[in-house]
């Protein structure tokens, strides 16, 4: 039975699972993105409760460099994608 949209319960389930997975993919994203900006960034032994200039500076340039490589890494394989 269809709903009143046009899409049956399988179709919003499918629209749900992808979501679902963009969610996890965007936590994971955030995740590695934050883990790999503090390793670099903050000194391991905590000094200050606050970040200091050069840690602030790391951490927006590292940021900033991930988010480019990821979207760069995104076209290069959508691009590379097949088409449906």
């Amino acid at each position: 039975m269809a709903a009143k949209n046009g899409q049956t319960s399988i179709e919003k389930e499918q629209i749900f699972g992808m979501a679902e997975q963009e969610m996890e993919y965007r936590v994971d994203l955030f995740n590695r993105l934050t883990k790999l900006c503090f390793d670099k960034c903050i000194d391991k032994r905590y000094k200050e409760t606050e970040l200091n200039m050069g840690e602030n500076s790391c951490i927006d340039r590292c940021v900033s460099k991930y988010w480019q490589v990821t979207n760069l890494t995104g076209q290069l394989l959508a691009s590379n994608r097949p088409p449906m």
